[in-house]
């Protein structure tokens, strides 16, 4: 116990010191690039950020733990939601949902609609079989590809005007001095952000190794330790990258790599399936995961209305959709497992 105890902290101060890392680069990359914070962290950071997750249901699935896998995926949405709330608490100068850009509703209503079809394939399968739902996480990886796409083809236009920005810049220094240095700075940028990306890789799936470890000794069922405990540690990442995202003033970033890890998720469902060997994965799953990925819906939902409502300053001393999310959290944990 012991030893899985120190395993959980070091790997854990890995992450933190990575994920820091990982804002810092990538807010970097957004601005020398001119791709802008949005698509950054819908992509880049999400992708980043989401590869614990990925390895740990990877592994789940070759450890023949379906509702390990599946809880680990589920619970972190609802546990990036958590995030959501919890850094608009924190930031007391403005609010973080206010600063972030408008084209974030795309995303996040991209990441609703791939966990409720998630959810509708799992329930669908209580009636027919699961055999009626084989493919299904393929599905879900193909509407995931289509709605990136969507996202960029938005983000495009403005990703164009940034770029010619950039050139005007350059062309205006007739030296060419500014130009060396935004190619070193991106390149230093990129490089820093590969490292902080392998060193996620590496600790992210030793800390969700000791989180099963302690909770195995605790007699604690699987779907609960998923949802739960390996969603919390593994979503740990998200939670870092966002703080020191916020702390730069990336707000774009921080909301973007949440609701981006959100539908990133959803299609991972697709590596855990083909590393399951007992079947369709979503067939093979217990209907709680169902109810687990409805109420993540309902909390994205309130991000969403916190995205398009738009206030000029703070009237409360704790906003009531940030705490919405942070006890939304709390209380679906006690709801689906008391």
């Amino acid at each position: 116990m012991l030893a899985s105890w120190t395993i959980l902290v070091l790997s854990g101060a890995m992450i933190v010191m990575a994920g820091t890392k990982l804002s810092r680069c990538g807010d970097q990359i957004a601005a020398l690039t001119g791709l802008g914070r949005l698509w950054v962290g819908v992509v880049l950071m999400a992708a980043a950020t989401s590869l614990p997750e990925v390895f740990t249901t990877v592994s789940a699935g070759l450890l023949d733990a379906p509702d390990l896998a599946a809880g680990d995926l589920f619970g972190a949405v609802l546990a990036n939601m958590f995030t959501l709330g919890l850094i608009d608490l924190i930031h007391r100068d403005k609010r973080v949902w206010e600063q972030a850009a408008f084209e974030h509703t795309l995303v996040a209503a991209l990441a609703m609609l791939l966990t409720g079809l998630a959810a509708f394939l799992v329930l669908f399968r209580s009636g027919t079989g699961a055999s009626a739902i084989e493919g299904g996480s393929a599905l879900l990886f193909l509407a995931y590809v289509f709605g990136m796409r969507m996202v960029f083809r938005q983000e495009d236009v403005k990703r164009r005007q940034r770029a010619q920005q950039l050139l005007a810049e350059a062309e205006a220094d007739d030296d060419h001095t500014r130009e060396s240095v935004r190619r070193d700075g991106l390149r230093r940028a990129a490089i820093g952000f590969v490292a902080a990306t392998v060193v996620l890789i590496i600790a992210a799936p030793l800390l969700a190794k000791s989180a099963k470890d302690i909770a195995d000794q605790s007699g604690v069922s699987t779907t609960f330790v998923g949802t739960s405990l390996v969603a919390v540690v593994t979503t740990l990442p998200e939670l870092v990258t966002s703080l020191a995202a916020v702390r730069l003033g990336a707000f774009d970033l921080a909301v973007g790599n949440l609701f981006g890890s959100n539908a990133f998720n959803m299609a991972a469902f697709l590596f855990t399936d083909l590393a399951y060997a007992g079947g369709p994965l979503l067939g093979a799953i217990d209907s709680t995961h169902a109810l687990t990925a409805l109420w993540g819906i309902l909390m994205m939902n309130v991000g969403l209305m916190g995205i398009v409502y738009r206030v000029e300053k703070r009237y409360w001393l704790i906003e009531p959709d940030s705490l919405v999310m942070i006890l939304g959290y709390l209380l679906g944990l006690w709801l689906l497992f008391r």
